[in-house]
């Protein structure tokens, strides 16, 4: 298993939309970033966890879990003019942009924020890529010791 984080804009897509899309499941869509596309088509798999940050915000911060409950697959937003995520240059047959589906897993009672996260940088998070300076990814991988020690603060 592997474990991740999402970072997300909650006035964009928080996690209270992902509680209220049916099932509490929903693609991820819109990541226009190479490195961030890869690891969505090439080493994400359904089982896997990961971490949902509301990021650009007041209190940034860890919000909850979620599940991959679908692979890597074409991003339909792409290739709709109509859609903010659109890309001229994505081609249906050569798709460029790929998406996952997630669901809720569970909705943290007390955000872990992003000042109480950095306490632990250079301890119990000592290269969690979240805290790396310059860091810009909207999805990251996160070690399973990083993901132990977050998940018991909750």
């Amino acid at each position: 298993m592997n474990y991740w984080l999402f970072k997300s804009e909650p006035g964009e897509f928080g996690i209270d939309d992902l509680a209220n899309s049916p099932g509490k499941t929903n693609n991820w869509d819109g990541v226009r970033n190479y490195q961030a596309r890869n690891m969505m088509r090439d080493q994400m798999k359904k089982g896997d966890l990961g971490f949902f940050y509301h990021s650009n915000c007041e209190q940034p911060g860890i919000v909850g879990t979620i599940t991959i409950v679908r692979e890597g697959y074409s991003d339909h937003t792409a290739f709709d003019p109509k859609d903010k995520h659109f890309d001229a240059k994505s081609d249906p047959e050569n798709p460029r942009w790929f998406m996952v589906d997630v669901k809720l897993k569970r909705k943290f009672s007390t955000e872990l924020q992003l000042k109480y996260l950095k306490q632990f940088a250079d301890k119990e998070l000592q290269g969690f890529q979240l805290l790396m300076r310059g860091n810009r990814l909207s999805v990251m991988p996160v070690t399973k010791e990083h993901w132990d020690f977050i998940d018991s603060l909750v």
